[in-house]
This record gives C-alpha cells, structure tokens and sequence, in this order.
C-alpha cells in the first residue's frame, strides 16, 4: 500500500549538482517503483519519511511559473531522485503539467524513467528542439525485473523507446545498474540498438542500507555468483569491471559500434547505430581502467 500525499512547494526547479544539467526537475518526493537498489533512498533523511523506500511518495505543487523565458538556453533533468512517470502520474500530471509550461521554451531537456506512461506526452515531447529520453534496463528477465523493482515490464520500455525513436526524439538505453554476471549488456544492447541513439553503462554500485539486501539476495537466488560479489563489494577487486569492460569494446568493434569512456561532450555524439559510453569505471579505478 503506497501513502500519497499531496504538498505544495514554492518551486519545482532546483540548481543540479549533475554534470548533465543546470538544473534539476522532481515532481515527486519518493518513488513508488521501490527499486532495491534506489541511490536516492538517501533522501528520506531530508523528508522525514519514516515508511520504507518505495512505499511513500508525496505530490509536488508548485508556484506558477510566471516567465519560463528566461530558462531558454539552460539544461534540465527530470528526474534525479525520483521517476518523472511514476504510476501516480497518470492521475496528477505533475510532469505533464512541467512539460506543458515549458513547451515554447528552447531548453535541452533530459527525461530519464522506467515507464512507458511517457508515451502519453508524446505530443508535447515532440514540441522539444532539444530532448533525450531516457530508458533504464539492466535486464531482459522480466522474473529478476520483478525481483528487483515495480515499475513496468522490459518489454513495454523497450516498445516506448521503439515509439520515441520513430518519432525522431532522441533516446538512451541506460544499462544500469549492472549486475555482475546477472546483468547480459550484449543482449540488451542487441535489444535495443536500432531504437536508441546512446546506450550508457553504469555498474552496480553498493552502499548504504541496501548492500546487505541485495548481497542476501544473490545469496539465495544466485548463489554460484556470490563469490564475485564479495570480491567485489567487500574485498574491493575491481578486476570484473575490467574484464567486462574488454568484452563489450570486443563486442562494439564486432558490430561497428563507437565504444567510448566518460566524457563532457557525449550530448553530441547521438548517433544511429548508437555510441555506447561506459560510465562504470569509478575513481578508484578509472586510472587503472585508461592504462
């Protein structure tokens, strides 16, 4: 049972701390696809939320936005702690409602989710000079999707990416987080390379409250690769990422696919077939992972 509640907010628009944007867009506190291993379950301890992660999410409304003109030129997240089309959305429009406002505007607008419910605004997104959608899929199995997170099945993100491409917006497959040995980046990437323009990587990356859920988690259903997770998230060996690493630049050259690392100008690099860029080499080993 999700407890929504409606609160009202002077702003809806806040300065991001991403790389990708200048600001950040949350319609929502919380999310009710309660992935198990959600980075922004950190925010209850800025809401005061004492309900489980997942189980709560709170409506934002906010103050008009009187002069929209004035963000033309700037870049925009939706969303960096929640998911702009959580199912509540469909009742409240919360994103639509941000969407409609900023219609005639010219911002370089990002939309990352877990939801075909966006292929409800499709006439609005097309109204967008400067759009990305994202998709987030770490897996084709719809049973260890079920496992790990509420939000709508593989198959059904997958054929709103197909929609979104068709219509000449720009898309992102965003395999994340993977999994070690779960998550199959090739087959994904097979799935979805004719209907999206990037394909990003990022790891699994475990802290916070959720290290012991999902640890527990592989433990039972897949035990045969638990060793590597311990390698990996208790003894800090990197060497997975490494060889993963070599097998999907092994893999893009197969397929003449640009394979690229992290960088500050992949916003124009869409391309079709698309450019894979891997994001999961971290600090501690980015150094070793460029040698």
């Amino acid at each position: 049972m999700v407890e929504v509640k409606k609160i009202e907010v002077k702003s809806v628009i806040s300065k991001s701390k991403l790389p990708v944007a200048d600001f950040s867009v949350n319609p929502y506190v919380g999310c009710t696809h309660a992935c198990k291993y959600c980075y922004a379950c950190f925010m209850k301890k800025f809401t005061n939320h004492l309900e489980e992660w997942g189980s709560f999410l709170d409506v934002k409304f906010w103050r008009e936005i009187k002069n929209p003109q004035k963000y033309a030129g700037k870049s925009f997240f939706m969303s960096s702690v929640t998911d702009p089309y959580n199912p509540q959305e469909e009742i409240y429009c919360r994103t639509r409602n941000f969407l409609e406002t900023f219609q005639d505007v010219d911002i370089n607008l990002s939309l990352q989710t877990k939801s075909d419910l966006i292929l409800r605004d499709l006439d609005l997104l097309k109204k967008f000079k400067n759009i990305r959608v994202g998709f987030s899929i770490n897996t084709l199995d719809e049973n260890f999707k079920n496992d790990m997170d509420n939000a709508a099945p593989i198959e059904r993100r997958i054929n709103a990416m197909k929609i979104l491409h068709e219509n000449k917006i720009r898309t992102t497959c965003f395999i994340s987080p993977i999994f070690p040995k779960i998550t199959d980046v090739k087959k994904i990437i097979d799935a979805t390379k004719n209907f999206c323009n990037l394909v990003w990587l990022e790891n699994l990356n475990l802290r916070g409250n959720f290290k012991p859920i999902i640890l527990n988690y592989v433990k039972e259903k897949f035990p045969q690769h638990l060793e590597t997770y311990r390698e990996i998230y208790n003894k800090k060996n990197f060497r997975h990422w490494f060889e993963l690493d070599a097998e999907i630049k092994s893999y893009a050259e197969k397929n003449n696919l640009e394979y690229v690392y992290k960088r500050d100008d992949f916003e124009k690099n869409y391309s079709d077939p698309p450019t894979i860029v891997n994001y999961f080499f971290h600090d501690k080993v980015k150094k070793s992972a460029q040698i």
